[in-house]
């Protein structure tokens, strides 16, 4: 694994409009340098994103993405079991949030959520629960349950509603992930290409824990302690920034994560990886 030259951390955003606050990236190459923000000061929207990833990002990058690019996959029903249109496997699914979310702007995802049949499987409020939604917080993926096992607190992608909930960022990234349309491979649904950039979902959570930050007081909005969480990692102070923001210190913080642990052989073969690989995919770094 040791071949990556750079190292880009994504802060992903769902939410409505199209210029994000949410979104950041951060990019460092190997060494100890910190990470810096892409367009310092810029507010992205998802497609300026998918355009950079397409034309402008650096060659052999491994790329984080905080979001998840695949549901939880009932075998005996798939993504939404008692759908006729459920798709088998996660690239069939981005194709079809895609396209029933075509002509949303900005690469939104409102259509798909609000669509007769697909809307019965979503949280969409406290009052307005679809009649196929799990019940309790929602349907988990393998490498959630397993990021539960780490005493860590992951989302159900089919619960809408509340500030940690995942749904619309994860759905907005499958359509961006479609439209790549094979440009960067994504990790576990393509082959580990032995040279070029990569694609990987990343929880920012864990970067968090490796930084030694506690639990619920992650979100660090001042240099200070970003600057102790990145020492932590071995990694040097940041250059200041005009503006701190949760989205940019997690961005930069799970960039150098990424740098730290991309060599690390175990985090690309975790145990019962195999059975979700097409359908559910993974979080990179859960064992």
């Amino acid at each position: 694994m040791a071949r990556f030259e750079h190292f880009l951390a994504i802060d992903w955003s769902g939410a409505q409009g199209e210029r994000q606050k949410g979104i950041a990236l951060a990019l460092c190459r190997a060494g100890s340098a910190a990470p810096v923000l892409v367009r310092h000061g810029h507010r992205w929207s998802r497609p300026e994103v998918l355009h950079w990833l397409k034309h402008d990002s650096p060659a052999d990058t491994l790329v984080g993405f905080d979001l998840s690019p695949g549901l939880p996959f009932d075998p005996a029903g798939g993504f939404f079991p008692g759908w006729e249109e459920s798709p088998t496997n996660a690239k069939a699914l981005w194709a079809l949030v895609d396209r029933i979310a075509h002509d949303d702007p900005h690469l939104a995802a409102t259509s798909f959520v609000g669509h007769p049949d697909a809307r019965r499987y979503f949280r969409h409020g406290q009052y307005d629960c679809g009649d196929r939604f799990s019940g309790g917080t929602g349907r988990l993926r393998l490498t959630e349950r397993r990021q539960r096992d780490l005493r860590l607190a992951p989302s159900s992608c089919f619960n809408l509603v509340g500030a940690a909930q995942v749904g619309k960022s994860s759905l907005t990234g499958m359509r961006l992930l479609h439209r790549l349309e094979g440009t960067i491979p994504v990790w576990p649904f393509d082959p580990l290409p032995h040279a070029g950039s990569v694609i990987v979902e990343i929880y920012t959570s864990l970067a968090a824990r490796a930084a030694q930050i506690p639990a619920g007081r992650s979100k660090m909005r001042h240099g200070e302690a970003l600057d102790a969480a990145l020492a932590e990692l071995g990694v040097e102070q940041h250059a200041p920034l005009d503006r701190y923001s949760d989205h940019a210190t997690d961005a930069i913080l799970t960039s150098a994560w990424l740098r730290m642990v991309a060599e690390q052989d175990g985090l690309w073969q975790p145990a019962g990886l195999n059975d979700v690989r097409h359908t559910e995919g993974w979080t990179f770094g859960v064992p």
